[in-house]
């Protein structure tokens, strides 16, 4: 089975090797059809500190690094 990708923002790297990732979804609300946002954070792990605040990342599922870490970043989503 494939692992998950999802693209994000980076919005905290104050963590050694692991970055705070925005992931937003939209989606239509089921009874009245508007476009809902929402969003979710996720913890990434980033080998070598290389990912700043405000960069827009793409991270991928894996096994358990941490309590919180299933995630690492995979490579800047912009390239």
């Amino acid at each position: 089975m494939p692992k998950r990708i999802l693209q994000g923002t980076v919005v905290s790297d104050k963590n050694e090797k692991t970055v705070v990732v925005l992931v937003e979804r939209r989606f239509a609300h089921p009874l009245l059809q508007k476009t809902v946002r929402r969003s979710k954070k996720y913890k990434a792990h980033d080998e070598s500190n290389q990912f700043k605040t405000g960069d827009f990342v793409s991270i991928q599922e894996c096994a358990p690094i941490s309590k919180d870490k299933r995630w690492t970043v995979v490579s800047n989503a912009a390239e």
